[in-house]
């Protein structure tokens, strides 16, 4: 699907006052999660001072946002339960984000850490983008604000982390940043500190830098939202990891129920089920589908070998012999 330019920018000039936004609550199973009788925005949220978008991507910006300061609360999450990024633009119940600004979303992973989150240690767990014929900012206005469901994969090693949430505007990426800077891709990141519960043993690869990572080449950063064809856009940055080692999908959709153990299967039918959009957020299990193999579990049993009647033969000769002497 193609964009008409005119409409499109004259949309942008007008919503300009109402443009940005940040993330100010994290909800699970249906209720906003709060330590202490606190929001998230006042506990555990690494909100940056103003709601402006970051469009150098080597600045450090480019990950936790402006002044990503260490909060004192972590939001508690069981592992395989999905959560839900609620956005804002100056207070809640404002507009969010301005319709123009059409984009993906995408979440990373990485384990705790007080400082601002840059080097190379952060996993892709989900990702976002144009599905049905709509961008996933279109979908987070028509949600005021929530963005779709995003799993925490369930076989992630309990302990402490850091979520990180984009928005990728793209209203102004059919140029880039470093050629003009009064325009290029917006990015509005958040970070948020996480508390993980649950048996699993699985630590993420911890390898993108995205200072480094994300790329003014990338297809996901210098797109052309009016002209190029939405369906084709691909986000920046690694591949989905869906837990365990190595694993992971570059499509950013559902992996398949198969990929699952037997134990683990209904759950993720059923967080699946409930997404309303399109995410790499199912996981495979810490324990490999092979725990209980009906192929091997009880070997049947090699029938003995019926003897032949030379055999008998055979045998009855050299009794007669014997009785004989």
């Amino acid at each position: 699907m193609r964009f008409s330019y005119t409409a499109a920018a004259l949309a942008a000039l007008t919503g300009q006052a109402a443009a940005h936004a940040r993330v100010y609550a994290l909800w699970s199973d249906g209720a906003e999660i709060q330590v202490d009788g606190k929001s998230g925005l006042e506990s555990f949220i690494r909100s940056p001072p103003n709601n402006n978008p970051v469009k150098d991507i080597t600045s450090k910006d480019i990950v936790c946002n402006a002044d990503p300061s260490a909060k004192t609360g972590f939001a508690p999450v069981e592992a395989g339960k999905s959560v839900v990024f609620e956005w804002y633009h100056n207070t809640r119940g404002d507009d969010i984000i301005d319709g123009s600004h059409k984009g993906p979303l995408n979440t990373y992973i990485a384990e705790y850490t007080e400082g601002d989150g840059t080097g190379a240690i952060w996993t892709k767990i989900a990702e976002e983008k144009y599905a049905n014929g709509k961008w996933p900012v279109d979908t987070l206005i028509a949600n005021k604000g929530k963005s779709g469901e995003v799993t925490i994969p369930a076989s992630l090693k309990p302990g402490k982390y850091l979520l990180r949430h984009e928005i990728i505007a793209l209203h102004e990426s059919d140029t880039t940043y470093d050629t003009n800077s009064a325009r290029g891709a917006q990015f509005y990141p958040s970070c948020v500190q996480i508390e993980v519960s649950g048996s699993g043993s699985d630590v993420p690869p911890e390898n993108f830098d995205f200072q480094t990572g994300y790329k003014y080449t990338d297809s996901g950063i210098h797109f052309n939202l009016y002209n190029d064809d939405a369906s084709s856009y691909k986000a920046p940055g690694p591949e989905v990891w869906t837990g365990g080692a190595g694993s992971g999908s570059g499509s950013g959709s559902t992996p398949a129920t198969s990929a699952a153990p037997a134990a683990t299967s209904k759950a993720a039918a059923t967080s699946a089920a409930a997404a309303p959009t399109t995410l790499a957020t199912q996981v495979s299990s810490a324990a490999p589908a092979t725990s209980a193999p009906a192929a091997t579990s009880a070997p049947a049993a090699t029938p003995s070998k019926a003897p032949s009647a030379g055999c008998k033969r055979r045998r009855a000769a050299r009794k007669a012999r014997r009785s004989a002497h």
